[in-house]
């Protein structure tokens, strides 16, 4: 479903992702893992036409995500706080997402109760602009917006960032559920790899901009392989 093909980004001599070909099928929930500076959010943003690759496209259902914007209408995705609208309080963003994805007001109150054990009573009915909630809560927002409009591809950039252990549990079982009930496409990086090896049945390792790793895992299971790259990546 989603496709890769002689991807690379360079800014200036540097060249900080580079996959010559990489395919993410549909259904899959997958881990991407690396250290700081290893592509990760360059490869998501590319996913998204965020930023202009270099060479190479990025396609979904056959269609370069560039040159098409079909792929818009089914994407949720959250990497940073430069996905909310601060002056906006929570309602008035949600209510925004549900209208740019033709969610009726019935059926976006009916979805918002999906994640009031993530919201935990602190987020809707505050009166608050996004701005002035804590960081953990401005990242539950974004979160919830991005699952909201029940995409089939779904990508999260360190979505356990901010959140109290009990809150990355939530997130982590909302992202697993999702992707069983609705075959959600789900990419979730993080430097969490104890919530990746948790939830998803395949992990890809970058390293320094390609793909160092790519394998199928067990979900609940440790991964030898990977924490010996990164005890000695720590070296």
């Amino acid at each position: 479903m989603i496709h890769f093909s002689q991807l690379s980004k360079q800014y200036a001599e540097r060249t900080v992702l580079d996959i010559p070909e990489l395919n993410l099928k549909e259904g899959e929930l997958v881990g991407l893992v690396g250290n700081n500076g290893a592509g990760k959010t360059t490869m998501m943003r590319l996913m998204l036409d965020l930023i202009q690759a270099t060479t190479g496209v990025v396609t979904m259902d056959g269609k370069p995500v560039n040159e098409d914007e079909t792929w818009k209408q089914f994407t949720g995705s959250y990497l940073d706080g430069t996905f909310l609208i601060e002056f906006y309080t929570p309602e008035e963003f949600f209510g925004f997402v549900a209208e740019a994805y033709g969610i009726p007001d019935d059926e976006l109150k009916s979805r918002l109760e999906r994640f009031e054990t993530l919201m935990n009573g602190e987020i809707l009915g505050t009166k608050k602009l996004i701005h002035d909630f804590s960081n953990g809560n401005r990242q539950k927002i974004g979160i919830v917006a991005a699952m909201l409009v029940n995409p089939r591809v779904l990508i999260l950039d360190e979505p356990f960032n901010y959140l109290d252990p009990s809150s990355q549990i939530t997130v982590a079982h909302l992202i697993q559920q999702m992707n069983e009930e609705l075959g959600t496409t789900v990419l979730v990086s993080s430097h969490n790899l104890n919530s990746i090896n948790d939830i998803c049945r395949r992990i890809i390792l970058l390293d320094k901009g390609k793909v160092y790793l790519d394998k199928e895992h067990v979900p609940g299971s440790q991964d030898a392989e990977l924490e010996d790259y990164f005890f000695h990546a720590a070296q």
